[in-house]
């Protein structure tokens, strides 16, 4: 099958410009040599079955893995905007099939060690009063903690000479309140004592301009990362008319702030179909929707047809797909490359990849994903499948 050449690329043989040329280039739907060839990563078991299938043994994480296959990725401004200090891991109770810990978000909860599930069975949230709240914000999101590590001056160096795009935590407005509160009860708080949830939001805010001011003005930064995870298959956890009234203008808030300082680009994070909330992510300035999970509905064809150019995109490849194997992957892939020929568009798997892939199932995909896109190989997949298989 030939390879799918859009007008915005030249296909060269091998890569002519630096990732962080090519990716400025690619969110602006400006022409480069290929399409930006970045990865989302994988869950834990990956590492462990997937040597099993052949996967050298020193690829044990996420960062390994990146390493090993060749991907871009981004170099990441290393101070941050959430609870500092943060919660230290503790074991209260041990029991047969479970243990209570206390996480790293300060949430007790049963962590069961059976493999029965993954998903943890919460007992008792940090926040849940507003004097709770008060305490929390005093403790662990003070204004005056220091942000940055004691090596600033040689981070400003590194970044600044990174051939990488530099990425910068922005933030969390509703997420990490849902951490903390936990989701029926930040619910509640949202239709009962929607200026409590406000007051925190706020707070947020302040943490955020005051923590990245001194980044902003000594590093030249490429894109502003927000996180939310606040949809799930359904749907947005919040309405559009509450998301447009009490988070677009906080939104707006921290990318004015960003874009008076150079920062025009932000991508956010958000899991599930929260395609009632884009219009109020876009009036707050953020530009770019991640990680587009198709079992959310969020077709990256579908979005270029309703919003064009307005809107950039990273991942929508569906995992499933390479689940099910070589023919789903091939038609995956046909189906997304008008999208990726036209810009505006970074094609990775829509979230972490799950263990179900196989092994020889994600080499084929990286093989099949250069071929079609027209991503120089930056490494000979096919071989590697070849090994294995």
């Amino acid at each position: 099958m030939p390879a799918f050449t859009g007008p915005l690329y030249t296909t060269p043989t091998q890569s002519t410009l630096t990732q962080r040329e090519r990716f400025r280039r690619v969110i602006h739907f400006q022409k480069a040599d290929h399409p930006v060839h970045m990865e989302f990563g994988w869950w834990e078991e990956n590492f462990s079955i997937w040597q099993q299938q052949g996967m050298p043994k020193h690829v044990t994480n996420n960062w390994e893995g990146d390493k090993f296959f060749q991907f871009d990725t981004f170099a990441h401004v290393p101070i941050g905007v959430d609870t500092n200090p943060g919660f230290k891991y503790k074991v209260l109770e041990e029991h047969d099939r479970y243990r209570v810990v206390s996480d790293h978000e300060g949430v007790i909860c049963q962590v069961f060690t059976d493999g029965s599930s993954s998903i943890p069975h919460f007992l008792k949230f940090p926040i849940e009063t507003r004097a709770d709240w008060e305490r929390f914000r005093d403790e662990h999101l003070s204004l005056d903690v220091e942000r940055y590590p004691a090596n600033w001056a040689e981070e400003v160096i590194r970044l600044n000479a990174s051939d990488r795009p530099v990425s910068l935590s922005v933030g969390s407005m509703w997420g990490r309140i849902r951490d903390w509160m936990g989701f029926e009860n930040v619910c509640f708080a949202v239709a009962d004592e929607p200026e409590f949830i406000a007051e925190i939001m706020d707070h947020l805010v302040k943490v955020v301009l005051n923590t990245i001011d001194l980044a902003l003005r000594d590093v030249t930064v490429d894109v502003g990362s927000f996180w939310e995870d606040m949809a799930y298959n359904a749907g947005p956890m919040v309405s559009p008319r509450y998301f447009r009234e009490y988070l677009t203008p906080r939104y707006k808030e921290i990318t004015d702030f960003c874009k008076h300082r150079g920062v025009h680009d932000f991508y956010l994070d958000c899991d599930g179909d929260p395609r009632l909330l884009i219009d109020g992510w876009l009036a707050g300035g953020v530009n770019i929707m991640f990680p587009l999970e198709r079992a959310g509905f969020m077709d990256p064809v579908a979005l270029r047809e309703k919003y064009g150019e307005e809107l950039v995109m990273m991942g929508g490849v569906d995992k499933t797909k390479l689940i099910a194997g070589r023919d789903a992957i091939d038609r995956e892939l046909e189906h997304l490359a008008p999208v990726v020929a036209a810009g505006g568009f970074i094609p990775h798997v829509d979230h972490r990849c799950p263990p179900d892939v196989t092994y020889a199932n994600y080499l084929y995909y990286l093989q099949r994903k250069c071929e079609v896109f027209g991503i120089p190989q930056p490494m000979d997949y096919a071989a590697l499948r070849a090994e294995v298989e």
